[in-house]
């Protein structure tokens, strides 16, 4: 497992992107220019410093991206699947433990 969900974060931010071009072509329409944005706050949560936040960024993709999916027949539906998987990445992502040196030998 790798220091953060790369993974995750790219997928989630690759559906948000979906999600934002799709409501500025359909002429600026409410509810997937805030789903997208706010799955595009998510995607950048998850992308954070503190590994405690990537379930909360997990969390808001999968909401909003569902929100949105709903309003605007899923981003296309790549949008959607994309934020999907992201967000399912996000959330059974685990940190790697650090482990112990092996002790020194007796001498």
């Amino acid at each position: 497992m790798a220091e953060k969900p790369i993974a995750a974060f790219v997928l989630s931010l690759i559906g948000s992107i979906i999600f934002l071009l799709l409501g500025i072509f359909l002429f600026f329409l409410f509810f997937p220019l805030i789903g997208g944005l706010l799955t595009f706050i998510g995607a950048l949560i998850m992308y954070s410093e503190k590994t405690e936040m990537v379930r909360t960024g997990s969390i808001l993709v999968l909401v909003f991206s569902l929100i949105s999916s709903i309003f605007t027949l899923g981003g296309f539906i790549v949008g959607f699947v994309l934020c999907l998987i992201g967000s399912i990445l996000g959330l059974t992502w685990e940190p790697e433990v650090a482990k112990e040196p092996p002790p020194l030998p007796p001498f």
